[in-house]
């Protein structure tokens, strides 16, 4: 079941690929989360699931998904509509452990110990290294998108590591279905805006988007969502954790068969060492005791 979740959490990436050249990347996202909230609602009422118990926390969720869906989502979607390949997207947005592992220390007063200091800065090294890979001396500032695609996705990388903060400060007590369907009217609502003022919401219904929309609704939004509460439940979400690591390689390897991306040497030794740099951010270190 792990295995079967980051599967189809990376394909996430791939679907934005397929999507958005029929339809504008917050005209995409806003379309997504109305279509998710019309069917999670309906699913919260039939299993039962209870609503937050206060204002307050509607509105720490509220935010939570500003920043988890809405600067997430939009970030990485925006980037790759402006030419950013889906596995480069993928391994930028995966190197948030690393992020969040930074800024728990001032934020959450939590201590970084030297390996996870180590684990930063392998990822920085292996991120320098897929860019540097990417650079084209003489032409554009990177190769196939402009500098406006890294702004989007870094802030993208921004959004999902300070949501995930946020939410860990303020939502321990968010019901995971009904919590999402707040969090998907929240980043709906702004990217609503966002389409209505910097969009001209035109889409075009081809088979494909038609297909795509429904991968990522039915698939990514509620069915990943629902076997997450699973396996929560069984207590395997520290399996999931441990297996995201995967998601970049894995959705560079969907994007080279799909697309005919490609990173050069350089740049998949540099994905193997922020990946590497992850693991050691995440993993907690070994604790030694004295024999007594």
């Amino acid at each position: 079941m792990p295995v079967v979740f980051v599967l189809l959490w990376s394909t996430g990436f791939i679907g934005a690929k397929f999507g958005l050249p029929y339809a504008e990347p917050f005209t995409f996202l806003f379309i997504r989360f109305a279509l998710t909230v019309a069917l999670l609602t309906p699913l919260v009422w039939m299993l039962k699931i209870a609503w937050p118990s206060s204002p307050v926390l509607w509105t720490h969720i509220a935010v939570s998904g500003l920043l988890v869906h809405g600067t997430y989502l939009g970030g990485v979607f925006y980037g790759i509509s402006l030419g950013m390949p889906a596995g480069l997207a993928a391994l930028l947005v995966g190197l948030q452990p690393l992020l969040t592992a930074a800024c728990a220390g001032p934020l959450l007063g939590e201590r970084l110990a030297a390996q996870q200091w180590l684990g930063l800065v392998l990822g920085l090294v292996g991120i320098s290294a897929v860019l540097g890979s990417q650079l084209e001396l003489g032409e554009s500032l990177f190769s196939g998108f402009g500098i406006g695609a890294l702004v989007s996705v870094m802030a993208a990388l921004v959004g999902i590591s300070l949501g995930t903060l946020y939410q860990k400060r303020f939502c321990t007590q968010m019901p995971l279905l009904s919590g999402a369907v707040i969090q998907y009217l929240a980043a709906g609502g702004v990217l609503g805006i966002g389409a209505l003022l910097f969009e001209t919401r035109e889409v075009t219904w081809t088979l494909t988007f038609v297909l795509t929309l429904g991968w990522l609704v039915l698939i990514l939004s509620i069915a990943a969502i629902l076997l997450l509460m699973a396996l929560i439940k069984r207590g395997e979400a520290s399996r999931v954790a441990s297996l995201f690591y995967l998601v970049p390689p894995v959705t560079a390897l969907q994007a080279w068969w799909l697309f005919g991306e490609r990173l050069s040497w350089i740049g998949l030794g540099g994905m193997a060492v922020a990946i590497a740099g992850v693991v050691l951010t995440v993993r907690k270190p070994a604790v030694h005791t004295s024999a007594t």
